[in-house]
């Protein structure tokens, strides 16, 4: 499956409410690191497709939800369970990293 993009709109459905992990990475389109790990995100979302999502939050058009979570460094990667915060990562990161995170 390929990444989803969250909204302030979609969030509570497609990450709180979510029956599976969800790992959500905080982005823009200007960051370099974040234009660097976008492969990386993607490979997890295809390798981990039924067993994770993978949602991608824009912070430019996204504001909201970047405040709401302290998102001050980009880019930020999170990993929910339940609808709680179970990990996070910031900075770029090799995928060995996010697989850790994983399990």
């Amino acid at each position: 499956m390929a990444e989803i993009t969250i909204t302030k709109e979609n969030f509570e459905k497609e990450v709180l409410n979510s029956d599976i992990p969800v790992l959500v990475d905080f982005w823009a389109t200007w960051c370099g690191p974040c234009r660097m790990l976008a492969p990386i995100i993607e490979e997890i979302a295809q390798d981990y497709d039924g067993k994770v999502k993978v949602g991608k939050i824009d912070v430019d058009t996204q504001e909201e939800l970047a405040v709401k979570f302290g998102i001050q460094s980009i880019p930020t990667v999170l990993l929910f369970k339940n609808g709680e915060i179970v990990d996070k990562s910031i900075g770029y990161k090799q995928k060995s990293h996010f697989e850790a995170m994983l399990g």
